[in-house]
């Protein structure tokens, strides 16, 4: 085909593949921003407790105001920094001092996340969260599916567990809103998550759910969440398209030395 339908095409694809290459370079140069302030931020590099304005931010990293606007959202999402209005950016007190782990969820604004529940439903616990939750064998747990939803874009499927001796009720707004919210409304102390990750694939349900295709590479995310008295109050398994976690942790000399020795001796 030619004449001036192609050249049309072919200036709409060129310009096309131009706004893709300079939606991936912004990306970049965000994420490199939003990285280095942090570690600035954890070499006490603002001793005052205040980023410079955004105007000297762009200066000194060669970025657009936009970029750095877009870095300061996701760090002020991430509960790292908040802004005063006419006073400047400051560092959220005692950030430092503890491990710090961002996600592709806690890198959005939470008024952009939310979740629409598939089932929910009252089950008999099996062998394994029986063990999970430490509970008997009569007892029941609630399992419940959503779809979390990210920027408006579904990214992640959760099938999820909940005892039933710590959650009597469990109702879709519930499972719509937030689980942690949940067991802090019912008074229990959050303490901790494990949480591990494996590579996996998109199964044909999942695909379907997620706007996408079978055997697309994803992350399987299992999850505790621990209360204060050390009681498992949370079970999920989470398949996750479009997702990235930074972690940000002290470094543990004994445990490091111990592996070392431990490598060693087996040398020997």
């Amino acid at each position: 085909m030619s004449g001036p339908k192609a050249v049309c095409r072919t200036e709409h694809w060129l310009h096309r593949d131009r706004s893709k290459r300079g939606a991936r370079m912004t990306a970049k140069k965000t994420q490199f921003l939003i990285e280095d302030l942090i570690s600035k931020i954890f070499q006490h590099q603002f001793p005052e407790g205040k980023l410079p304005a955004e105007r000297v931010l762009a200066q000194d990293y060669g970025v657009s105001r936009y970029t750095v606007q877009q870095a300061l959202n996701r760090l002020e999402g991430m509960g790292m920094i908040h802004r005063q209005r006419g006073d400047g950016i400051y560092i959220r007190r005692n950030v430092q001092k503890y491990p710090m782990v961002y996600n592709s969820a806690t890198q959005i604004q939470y008024s952009t996340l939310r979740s629409e529940m598939l089932s929910l439903r009252k089950i008999k616990a099996g062998p394994e969260l029986i063990r999970i939750f430490d509970i008997d064998a009569s007892e029941e747990v609630w399992e419940f599916r959503r779809v979390r939803i990210m920027n408006y874009i579904k990214t992640q499927i959760e099938t999820g567990y909940l005892p039933c001796t710590l959650f009597p009720y469990v109702d879709r707004e519930s499972v719509e809103d937030s689980i942690q919210n949940l067991a802090m409304e019912q008074g229990y102390r959050i303490s901790r998550f494990m949480t591990t990750y494996r590579p996996t694939q998109l199964t044909r349900e999942e695909a379907g759910l997620l706007s996408c295709k079978k055997g697309e590479p994803a992350f399987c995310i299992t999850s505790r969440g621990y209360l204060r008295d050390g009681r498992v109050f949370v079970h999920s398994n989470i398949t996750a398209i479009h997702y990235e976690c930074t972690y940000i942790v002290p470094f543990n000399k004994e445990v490091y030395l111990h592996r070392r020795n431990r490598h060693k001796e087996k040398d020997e």
